[in-house]
């Protein structure tokens, strides 16, 4: 229980003191410049993507880190770094401001409109992904590489193993083989690998330093491509019977023709399931950092009433801050659970066998 306790205390401090540090920064260098907070641009700008990864600002200093551009626009394929598009445009690229490409890439045609590129470029969470990705591995193969040299007779792990070990015995046990029922071992793999990736990247978005930070989990292109998954795995090894249920199931037949209603409706359902999964998770995990980001602001805004008001409105920011922050760490674990136990359910569901439907 102590270092539970420890573990705790690490993490709190972790993901709540670094952004005070990196909000007070924030607010020294607003206040020098004497322009308005843009509450918007601060919290988007940190859980939207970016072509750089902003570390912190220092006075009139911005420390970042450029990254890879690769486009192919209407010229071909160019490959630069981001930086080359600090000063405006470059080899007719440059990125938008405002109007629906606000924060791309963008060349304009012949006609003088703006039009995106073919983008691969590395992002801030491409990047955040690559390394959230090998943190994964790397915490895997030590798991591995200690059960090889202690066999199983000589005890449980301890530590950070033993606590890989709970979780997978947890999401194994409780959610794959209790939701699926007969041949989970099959989608054990992909659920647990989708436990334990959506996990890590909720948690290394709460630290707000390099290489946390990154809105891994809260962009939904990611959640989209976890839900496909979550979709041909439901889909592809459906039984007959999931079909049949689906485009004739047992309701009255006035139900299913000459109109056929309930078909539809359950026809829909499939693609309803998966689109349930890629919102939850998305809008979540974006909720809490924006929340997070808007009790930080509380501070700046409250700047210039006095300082009664922002002494007393820093100090209730400061604590619902480090509230939320650990509330953060909550949802982590819970969106990452909630996630697998959905999909177990949903892959469950189109596992039913006939004499099941006829109970």
């Amino acid at each position: 229980m102590k270092k539970l306790r420890y573990i705790a205390i690490i993490l709190l401090l972790l993901v709540s003191i670094p952004g005070m540090v990196w909000a007070q920064s924030a607010g020294t260098a607003s206040q020098e410049s004497e322009e308005e907070l843009d509450v918007n641009e601060l919290v988007f700008g940190h859980i939207g993507d970016a072509y750089e990864w902003h570390i912190v600002t220092l006075g009139e200093t911005e420390l970042c880190i450029p990254l890879p551009v690769i486009v192919k626009s209407c010229t071909g394929w160019h490959v630069f770094s981001s930086s080359r598009l600090e000063e405006g445009e470059y080899e007719g690229l440059y990125i938008a401001k405002g109007g629906a490409y606000d924060g791309k890439i963008v060349e304009r045609n012949d006609a003088g409109e703006e039009v995106r590129p073919f983008d691969i470029s590395i992002t801030k969470n491409v990047l955040g992904l690559f390394i959230n990705s090998a943190l994964l591995l790397v915490i895997m193969m030590s798991c591995v590489r200690w059960y090889k040299k202690h066999p199983v007779e000589l005890g449980a792990p301890k530590g950070g193993v033993g606590m890989i070990e709970a979780l997978v015995l947890m999401v194994y046990d409780d959610v794959i083989k209790g939701c699926i029922g007969e041949d989970y071992k099959r989608y054990a793999p992909y659920l647990l690998t989708a436990f334990f990736f959506v996990l890590v990247n909720n948690l290394m978005g709460l630290i707000p330093f390099f290489p946390g930070g990154a809105n891994v989990t809260g962009n939904i292109a990611i959640t989209l491509v976890l839900a496909v998954c979550t979709f041909i795995f439901t889909n592809l090894y459906a039984t007959k019977e999931y079909w049949k249920e689906i485009f004739w199931p047992d309701v009255p037949t006035w139900l299913k023709a000459p109109i056929p209603m309930m078909p539809l409706i359950e026809f829909f359902g499939i693609f309803t399931k998966p689109f349930a999964l890629m919102i939850r998770l998305f809008a979540n995990i974006m909720a809490g950092h924006a929340a997070i980001l808007s009790l930080i602001a509380i501070i700046f805004i409250t700047a210039k009433v006095g300082p009664v008001i922002n002494g007393s409105m820093t100090a209730v920011a400061v604590i619902f801050g480090i509230f939320m922050d650990a509330l953060e760490v909550l949802v982590a674990f819970i969106q990452a659970y909630v996630f697998t136990m959905l999909s177990a359910v949903f892959i469950g569901l189109s596992r039913v066998k006939e004499h099941e439907a006829s109970k």
